[in-house]
């Protein structure tokens, strides 16, 4: 989808194996666990970072999705994976509750901060939510938000209900889920910074 502002908000394709775009998107990813999350990279919970291709190009009903400056620089990404929550370090009643092929779970939804305040975090959710629609067999869509990210909680809670508040749990973040509905097909909305899915 090509934005009236020239942003480009769009699947990862095999056209991009090996190329800047998802380079630009590690690139993304990468700076906000060290910039934003303060986590650096933690190998097994940002593994399919360094394996984009085979983490979403190669396995099937899994998806990236990215979104690219007038310039063509990418500027902010969003993925798909057919997984829920880990325990540890989240609750085992969550990973029990989001496990199985039916449930998708929206991941790394990260705008790089010049570029924030434009509704592309919002238009790449909703290009993850229609992925998740047209693949099929899905009937949950969830998530999990570092709340610590200046306007992270806003934003989910503005196009997703909360199921658990983790933070008393010592984990920091709060789990959600998104209905199809809200956001499929949308291509636009209030600007929104960064959030961490």
């Amino acid at each position: 989808m090509t934005r009236p502002d020239g942003y480009l908000v769009r699947p990862a394709t095999d056209g991009d194996r090996g190329g800047p775009v998802l380079d630009g998107a590690r690139s993304v990813m990468l700076d906000t666990f060290y910039g934003e999350l303060g986590t650096g990279y933690v190998p097994r919970w940002h593994h399919d970072v360094v394996d984009l291709e085979g983490a979403y190009l190669d396995t099937p009903r899994q998806h990236l999705v990215v979104a690219l400056a007038p310039d063509g620089e990418v500027v902010g990404t969003t993925a798909v994976r057919n997984q829920g929550p880990n325990h540890p370090p989240h609750a085992a009643w969550l990973a029990e509750r989001y496990t199985g092929p039916s449930v998708a779970q929206i991941f790394r939804v990260y705008v790089r901060a010049a570029h924030r305040r434009r509704g592309l975090a919002r238009d790449l959710v909703a290009a993850a939510v229609d992925a998740v629609a047209a693949d099929g067999g899905y009937d949950t869509i969830y998530l999990h938000s570092n709340v610590s990210v200046p306007g992270a909680e806003a934003f989910w809670r503005s196009i997703a209900r909360e199921v658990h508040d983790g933070r008393p749990d010592g984990t920091g973040v709060v789990h959600f889920e998104i209905d199809v509905p809200v956001l499929s097909g949308s291509a636009s909305g209030p600007g929104s910074p960064a959030a961490r899915g």
